[in-house]
């Protein structure tokens, strides 16, 4: 984190947590996402939290929203909201790194569609996660939002099946999960961090990457990546975050505004997410992407070999009860659809 973004925080510290009176609180959220609400998950998930608490408080609580990661990226951001340094944060993948049985959710080919998703974060699944997160990393899940199913792209030819991948470059997140994923399925997965994927793209580095379509439609993949397997192999979650000492100062009523506008917030988040992956299709196909959807037999491949890989590796990250409770809630959640 640079020096700008530690002497901002600095100035924010001094009212983040401190045993103020209700009426002149001010909450400060970052995440990393475009405050635009109707291209972005994040700003459309703070941007209406913002605005309830603020409208249901009587202005009594006020919401400050740092996005673009103004005040550094994912990891920074938690690690902030950690120290008490920012109230909350909005923050997908970087929360497993300080409470790995998030990465559970990450689980290839866990969840079927976004409803299901839907159905397991918002009950005992959910809760006792959060819970558990909470002893573990200090910062409470007020409601959990969506980044979208990840796809794979690449620019030399279609992919249907995981043979098809096979000797592909794929840039991944720096994460060991998703080299796990991608090695287990014949590619060669090359960790890559986010702003140089356009230059590694484009300069035949790697031949492909993964991301939900909101993203690759928003950042013009289409210009040099020609095909795009929809497989959704991650349902990738967002978790808005408070830091606990700070929720447990608050009085009952300041607690019961912000639990109600974090969950409008995740629905919404969700809602936009949606939105914009399918209008992100149509603008995907309209810049000549050729689009694949492999069969349910094809999909069961990736799945197939995918799994027991990943979970293999989580194995040693987090206990195995996580996992199974993972697998057997996305199977009730099935079978009520």
């Amino acid at each position: 984190m640079n020096l700008t973004k530690k002497i901002t925080l600095g100035l924010l510290a001094a009212g983040a947590i401190s045993s103020v009176s209700a009426a002149d609180l001010t909450l400060t959220i970052g995440h990393v996402d475009p405050q635009e609400w109707t291209t972005s998950k994040k700003g459309a998930a703070t941007e209406v939290f913002k605005n309830l608490v603020e409208a249901e408080s009587g202005g009594r609580i006020a919401v400050n929203v740092y996005p673009s990661s103004q005040l550094g990226g994912e990891t920074d951001l938690v690690q902030s909201t950690q120290e008490g340094m920012l109230s909350m944060t909005m923050v997908s993948g970087a929360f497993a790194k300080v409470c790995k049985e998030a990465a559970v959710l990450e689980i290839p080919y866990l969840f079927p569609s976004a409803p299901v998703a839907w159905e397991v974060l918002d009950g005992e699944f959910g809760k006792a996660l959060s819970e558990h997160c909470l002893k573990a990393s200090g910062l409470r899940t007020l409601s959990y939002g969506e980044t979208g199913f990840r796809n794979f792209t690449n620019s030399k030819r279609p992919v249907a099946e995981p043979k098809d991948l096979k000797g592909l470059k794929i840039r991944v997140q720096t994460l060991p999960l998703y080299v796990e994923m991608v090695k287990a399925l014949g590619a060669e997965p090359t960790p890559i961090a986010w702003p140089e994927v356009p230059s590694a793209l484009t300069t035949g580095v790697v031949d492909g990457q993964e991301n939900p379509v909101s993203v690759i439609e928003a950042n013009k993949f289409y210009e040099f990546q020609k095909y795009l397997t929809l497989d959704g192999h991650v349902y990738g979650t967002d978790f808005l975050l408070i830091n606990e000492d700070l929720y447990q100062s608050l009085s009952d009523e300041d607690r019961a505004i912000i639990d109600r506008a974090a969950k409008v917030a995740g629905t919404l988040g969700r809602a936009v997410q949606q939105f914009n992956s399918a209008k992100g299709l149509k603008s995907l196909a309209a810049n000549g992407m050729q689009i694949t959807t492999p069969t349910p037999a094809q999909m069961a491949m990736f799945r197939d070999i995918a799994q027991p890989a990943v979970i293999n590796w989580l194995k040693g990250e987090v206990q195995p009860e996580w996992i199974e409770r993972a697998q057997m809630s996305v199977k009730v959640a099935s079978n009520s659809k």
